[in-house]
């Protein structure tokens, strides 16, 4: 038992010297805040092109904003009265075509394929 004893004792006193020397670590250099940002340029920031138009529209059952960029429906947001949202996306792929997503959550994807069917 002594001789098991001896070396965990002495990995104890190594692990406390290290962590007690890590402590004492130096300070940082001193920092410095960052400057501000530059403004806008007006020709961008009055540019209302670049800006998303929201259309809504209020009826009995739901709600339905419409996102626009440069004319072109981006978006739709459906609210309905007793649910959750859920969100239409224009999809470049099916021309004209939405693709119904229930969170604009951009994780994990797991591929729906088809390998066989009968």
């Amino acid at each position: 038992m002594r001789q098991l004893l001896a070396p965990m004792v002495a990995a104890f006193a190594i692990s406390l010297a290290l962590s007690a020397a890590a402590q004492q670590a130096p300070a940082p250099p001193k920092l410095e805040p960052l400057p501000e940002a530059p403004p806008t340029p007006p020709e961008i920031a009055a540019d209302p092109e670049l800006k998303p138009q929201v259309t809504t529209v209020q009826r009995e059952n739901e709600t339905i904003e419409e996102y626009r960029v440069n004319g072109r429906l981006k978006m739709i947001k459906v609210t309905p009265r007793h649910g959750h949202p859920y969100y239409l996306i224009a999809n470049a792929a099916a021309k004209g075509g939405f693709v119904r997503y229930d969170s604009l959550d951009s994780g994990l994807q797991v591929p729906l394929w088809v390998l066989f069917s009968f």
